[in-house]
């Protein structure tokens, strides 16, 4: 496919982006005095409010593996992928009222820290292997693929040129630590939120204009009458996709593993709440929870229509590659070119606020697990606060080197976003057993959970390998069951009393309006699948 490129008025709507969320940051910095602490560097201790960890956490969590990896599974799919996001509102209030209080209760800053104090140094440090591992050469190289992929398609920008743009943005950022990661995380998610809403409009009115009709409501009721398949939530056995979604494993089976385990036991989401109270965290999440039910509307919707345009015969040459195969990860680029001057610089923003707070809120979990789990326990005990801030931000720039050297080789993939989720999961299920057990069963034993931890991957391999016909949630879900059958075998055979977390069971109450706003997130998720089952 060909790019258009951008106009005078795009490129001055994009660096009026650039020079806000830029000046903002370094004012944060600048007044805050920061860094004195590694936990201010880290966590931004104290410093942030409800309303900026809800969209730190939106930021960091939407990202180019949405806007082009999810569009991209709403073209070859339907709104099915779309359990990802809605799903994920409900998993919020579970992990806001029961996760949230242990670990603040407990003073946790880092998930090792949790294993090591639960369980044993061992399974902290092995588990902190597994994350760096996968933050660096999953998440962290795939977010920089989807981001340079975009800019390539979209605006012609040279693919490497795009890779390394992205990343001295999102280095710029991360280096002035969470508190500044976390405040211009809201203009990014307004940015994004506004910019993605823009080409939603563009797609729904290119919809009805091409069957005679006009306005985003016709388009959207024309989505629904020439593209029936690509609206239901729960896909048959049938589905040619149904091994990515299967069936009512997304609603009731191993999606809530999945969920739990990225929003509850995650460093890079779970960071942003560790260093507020209680209220002030729960209130966050709460957000989140709510701008959780947009996202599918701003991404996903999209990736529908270029499907159903691209069915009708345009968009033939933009959606194929070099030998003529559709990648459906080219709908959201190819959707991008055709927004009118101004409208696509906004747009263009939106897609850059998203990789960059992505990219920036991964690297600052990596370098706080390395510098506080690795670096100060095994080559530094007496390290500084200073010292550590200052591994951190090594830590920041020789992993986004790294993501830069193995981003380029993700090209073969046909939808990226199936990609991130299917080898993520191969950790998921040891580590939600090690913290589900470890929080909530006083008996789990450090050989449990070693055992756990060192299984995981193990398991999922051979499943994956001698059972390519199951579909990774549900391999996801029996490996869960072995692992949490295995490690209370292991913990009642040892007959001993294992270290235990501190839980206040008064702190799993909530605010009457935290339930209220609860009640309607699953008033609204229970029509949406009614509505689209």
């Amino acid at each position: 496919m060909h790019a258009s490129g951008l106009h005078t008025l795009d490129y001055a709507v994009f660096f009026l982006y650039f020079f806000i969320v830029a000046g903002y940051g370094y004012w944060i910095y600048r007044r805050k005095q920061m860094n004195n602490t590694a936990n201010d560097y880290f966590l931004a201790e104290g410093a942030l409010t409800y309303w900026a960890i809800g969209a730190s956490l939106i930021a960091s969590n939407i990202s180019a593996e949405h806007f082009i990896g999810m569009s991209g599974s709403g073209f070859a799919i339907g709104l099915a992928i779309s359990t990802y996001e809605w799903m994920s509102a409900a998993t919020l209030i579970v992990v806001a009222v029961f996760f949230i209080p242990v670990y603040l209760k407990n003073r946790i800053y880092t998930m090792p820290q949790f294993l090591r104090e639960r369980y044993s140094p061992l399974v902290a440090t092995l588990m902190a292997v597994f994350w760096l591992l996968l933050y660096v050469f999953v998440n962290l190289t795939s977010i920089l693929y989807l981001g340079a992929l975009a800019l390539e398609l979209s605006v012609g920008l040279d693919f490497n040129v795009a890779i390394w743009g992205l990343s001295v943005f999102a280095i710029a950022i991360t280096l002035g630590g969470m508190r500044v990661i976390g405040y211009t995380d809201v203009i990014q998610v307004v940015v994004l939120i506004l910019g993605g809403l823009a080409t939603v409009y563009l797609a729904l009115n290119m919809v009805a204009e091409h069957f005679g009709s006009s306005g985003i409501i016709s388009g959207l009721a024309l989505l629904r009458e020439k593209a029936p398949s690509h609206f239901h939530m729960i896909l048959p056995k049938e589905h040619p996709y149904y091994k990515d979604l299967p069936g009512l494993t997304v609603l009731i089976g191993a999606m809530w593993v999945n969920n739990l385990n990225y929003w509850g036991c995650n460093q890079y989401i779970i960071q942003r709440t560790l260093g507020a109270d209680l209220n002030t965290a729960r209130k966050g999440i709460l957000f989140a929870a709510f701008l959780k039910l947009l996202i599918p509307v701003i991404v996903v919707l999209p990736g529908i229509s270029a499907f159903i345009l691209h069915s009708e015969g345009m968009f033939q040459a933009e959606m194929a590659d070099a030998n003529g195969t559709v990648k459906p990860d080219y709908a959201y680029p190819t959707l991008l070119q055709l927004l009118p001057v101004g409208m696509k610089g906004a747009a263009f923003a939106a897609l850059i606020a998203a990789i960059v707070a992505s990219l920036a809120g991964k690297a600052n979990s990596i370098a706080t697990i390395f510098s506080l789990d690795i670096y100060k326990r095994y080559f530094n005990k007496e390290a500084s606060e200073a010292k550590l801030v200052q591994v951190g931000r090594i830590t920041i720039v020789v992993s986004m080197l790294i993501a830069i050297l193995v981003a380029p080789q993700l090209r073969t993939l046909e939808q990226v976003y199936q990609f991130i989720q299917e080898y993520a999961s191969f950790i998921t299920p040891g580590a939600f057993s090690i913290f589900l057990l470890g929080m909530f069963w006083r008996r789990t034993t450090a050989a449990a959970a070693l055992a756990g931890a060192l299984l995981t991957i193990p398991l999922s391999a051979l499943f994956k390998f001698f059972t390519p016909e199951i579909p990774f949630l549900d391999r996801l879900g029996w490996v869960f069951i072995m692992i949490m059958v295995l490690m209370v075998g292991i913990s009642l055979l040892q007959k001993k009393e294992s270290k235990m977390v501190e839980i206040d069971a008064k702190l799993f109450r909530v605010e009457p309006a935290f339930v209220v706003g609860g009640m309607i997130i699953c008033g609204i998720l229970t029509a949406l699948y009614t509505i689209f089952w």
